[in-house]
């Protein structure tokens, strides 16, 4: 006889969690293992219980959108006002500037669009390659006639 499944006891209960960990940025690994599963269970119940898939796709959706969003703006470029505050109260306001960030820009590029932006570039090339080799008289000759 099967033993019962961890799910209804284990895992449902945790769905908030499941969720805030993922956009904790935990792997599925670190999930099982918060879980107290395996990780090929974690992969079944993704499977079987559509709940839980929903609850990791949300987790992991927030997060991604967060960092493509700090890529971007890193990317491009931003301004800021630095306040200094004195007993509660601001005394300083600066407008800082951070420059676009070449790097960035180069991740986001050979990412979002990698036929035009990835190292290796793949070319198709078709057609013929003749050739004839001319050699001088007598070269390659041995002297035995």
């Amino acid at each position: 006889m099967a033993r019962p499944s961890k799910y209804e006891s284990h895992v449902k209960p945790k769905l908030n969690l499941v969720e805030s960990w993922a956009r904790d940025g935990l792997i599925d690994e670190q999930i099982a293992h918060n879980l107290g599963i395996n990780v090929s269970t974690l992969y079944d119940y993704k499977n079987k219980y559509p709940e839980f898939t929903e609850a990791l796709k949300n987790g992991k959706d927030d997060i991604d959108v967060m960092v493509e969003n700090a890529l971007l703006k890193r990317a491009l470029g931003y301004t800021y006002d630095e306040v200094t505050l004195e007993s509660g109260v601001e005394t300083k306001r600066v407008t800082k500037e951070v420059q676009p960030d070449t790097t960035a820009q180069i991740f986001w590029l050979k990412n979002r669009r990698p036929q035009a932006w990835r190292d290796k570039q793949d070319l198709d090339v078709s057609g013929d390659l003749n050739f004839k080799v001319s050699l001088p008289k007598g070269f390659g000759d041995d002297g035995d006639d």
